[in-house]
């Protein structure tokens, strides 16, 4: 037997915190589906760098170019703001054990705060756009603002997508690329699954890459 969603939303639905579903749509918990976590780095427009610690993406491309595909970004954050204003960002990937850190950066995102001195990482800058590096990423994707979208039309968040216009590895994640799938590489989340029979919320879980099977 099957559990039947649609697109009403279920009056049995219990949220995790009073604004989750002002914030996602019901779907997103009870799918579940594993994301990526990665940050998001800009310049905000007083110079300080910012941190959008973020999920919700792809990745993919054909022989002429490779692109990011982020939904989700909220267009009220200093993130979108930024996007407007230069069209480029960073994606910073870290493992696990950098989660408190990142976190950190929510908690102080202030239009005046440093988020990197937030977070206590390394400032660098990227190599062919103007935007922020996180210096202990493994892996680091430099893009230009290709397209972006508001896919509700509600004007509560957007799909951006980047192309990719440089790469950073760290060498010993190149040397072994089998250091990018476990405790030293991609971190995952899996959004908050709802108890789809009882209603009751669930809690994020924090996961990691674990290869079971090479095809």
């Amino acid at each position: 037997m099957k559990l039947e969603i649609g697109r009403e939303f279920p009056s049995h639905f219990q949220p995790a915190y009073p604004e989750e579903f002002e914030l996602f749509s019901h779907f997103e918990t009870t799918a579940g589906i594993p994301q990526v976590l990665f940050a998001i780095t800009t310049w905000k427009e007083n110079g300080k760098p910012n941190v959008c610690f973020h999920s919700w993406a792809c990745f993919h491309g054909d022989k002429t170019a490779f692109f990011a595909v982020m939904g989700n970004l909220y267009q009220h954050t200093h993130t979108y703001q930024n996007l407007q204003r230069e069209p480029c960002f960073c994606l910073n990937f870290l493992p696990l054990s950098y989660y408190d850190r990142l976190s950190d950066t929510i908690r102080h995102n202030s239009l005046e705060e440093d988020e990197f001195l937030a977070g206590g990482f390394t400032l660098e800058n990227a190599k062919t756009v103007s935007a922020p590096v996180i210096g202990e990423s493994f892996l680091t994707m430099e893009c230009t603002l290709k397209q972006q979208m508001d896919l509700s039309g509600a004007g509560i968040t957007a799909m951006v997508i980047g192309q990719v216009e440089h790469m950073s590895v760290e060498e010993a994640y190149a040397r072994d690329r089998l250091k990018q799938y476990g405790r030293d590489g991609y971190m995952l989340l899996v959004p908050a699954p709802q108890d789809l029979v009882s209603g009751k919320p669930g809690q994020s879980g924090i996961a990691i890459a674990d290869i079971q099977k090479w095809d």
